[in-house]
């Protein structure tokens, strides 16, 4: 069905590079979420009214505030789909990050809010009504949740929409959240347990609350700058390697300016007798070639090494031994050597995991150094450290 959707609803749906379809991909899954949350706000909260159950009362506010969300996702959306501007010069994708964040903390709220009521009821507990027209109602809303969370994740992963995968997982917790509801209504029924329904509901509130944080995390992280997916450097490193010439990648870095938005900048290793124009003409290929494959913007920093000079290579070789017995997780790039009669002067950085703290890198730099100079008491060696993501 929501292909048909699409083909009906979005010009030009199968162009998802596309800026405008993007925006229409958004304003689409918004419009389907308010319509499909009022309906189920008004069914559930005519059943918890009728049955006197906190816990479907709470599962109904919890499809209100989910029809808040999919107004914040049309917004954020439209929002996010604006042309770069003098003050905003690589758009304002980030808008869908700051979305996805309002709806994780709409989620936290009203999650915190059915807590309340419902340790409320277990301290002034009431009997519920049980009606099975209701419970049928219920069920059905259960269904509409799990056609909800299928076409948000399929909006969203067409598009690679964080606000929309964001719904997904909300509406994928609504099942579960409602379908607990369903389950102990029905127990309810058969034993005399005045406070299972307070009890559910504050179960059903933690799930609530749970998926808001789980929500506001991977938005946090995506804000304060995540490191890329493996699957993505690995292919942008296939792609610059398989480029003519290319010997070596380093400092790669990746910037997230919103979904369609991705900058990066790269080292390329190139021998140093290499033709400069042809260089430049690979590189450019290069820089090409992943904007179409990828949809990235990168821009390649070209590195001449000497790789056809014979004692160059030896102390490369020796140093890449002694790199590789003080941490085999360090690597280095950008070796250069001045040859003298009494110092021999290697440079090179060195790149070392992140998470090693200074005191045990300023260690392994002293390491590296006494060990080259025992290979060669003439070496003086200057390293710059790099972090190794």
């Amino acid at each position: 069905m929501i292909k048909f959707l699409l083909k009906t609803f979005v010009k030009d749906y199968e162009k998802t590079e596309d800026k405008e379809v993007r925006v229409r991909y958004g304003v689409l899954g918004g419009i389907l979420g308010i319509v499909c949350n009022l309906f189920l706000f008004a069914v559930k909260l005519f059943s918890g009214i009728f049955m006197n159950s906190i816990a479907i009362i709470s599962d109904s506010v919890n499809n209100l505030s989910d029809t808040g969300s999919s107004v914040v996702t049309l917004v954020g959306s439209k929002l996010s789909g604006m042309r770069p501007d003098k003050d905003h010069p690589f758009g304002h994708g980030r808008i869908e990050y700051i979305s996805s964040l309002i709806v994780s903390f709409v989620i936290m709220i009203v999650g915190f809010e059915l807590m309340k009521s419902s340790y409320g009821k277990i301290i002034n507990p009431e009997p519920v009504a049980f009606s099975l027209p209701i419970i049928i109602l219920l069920s059905l809303s259960v269904l509409v949740k799990v056609w909800m969370f299928s076409y948000n994740k399929y909006l969203g992963k067409k598009i690679n929409s964080s606000i929309l995968l964001a719904t997904s997982k909300d509406s994928l917790n609504d099942v579960f959240s409602t379908s607990a509801v369903i389950i102990t209504t029905i127990i309810g029924k058969f034993i005399n347990f005045p406070y299972l329904d307070g009890i559910v509901g504050i179960i059903v509130s933690i799930m609530v609350m749970y998926a808001g944080f789980g929500i506001a995390k991977e938005v946090v992280d995506v804000l304060l700058g995540k490191s890329p997916e493996k699957e993505t450097v690995e292919k942008l490193l296939s792609i610059l390697l398989s480029g003519e010439g290319i010997v070596g990648v380093h400092d790669l870095i990746v910037h997230d300016y919103g979904p369609g938005r991705v900058l990066a900048s790269v080292h390329v290793e190139v021998p140093d007798d290499v033709d400069i124009v042809q260089a430049h003409e690979t590189i450019d290929l290069l820089e090409k070639r992943v904007y179409e494959e990828m949809q990235i913007e990168l821009v390649i920093h070209l590195d001449p090494i000497s790789l056809n000079d014979e004692r160059v290579n030896h102390f490369r070789e020796i140093t890449s031994k002694v790199i590789a017995e003080v941490n085999p997780e360090f690597s280095f790039h950008d070796f250069r050597m001045t040859d003298g009669d009494e110092n021999i002067n290697l440079i090179f950085d060195l790149a070392v995991p992140i998470e090693i703290p200074p005191h045990k890198r300023e260690e392994a730099v002293s390491m590296i150094k006494e060990k080259l100079r025992e290979h060669d008491s003439r070496c003086n060696t200057v390293i710059c450290v790099d972090d190794l993501y």
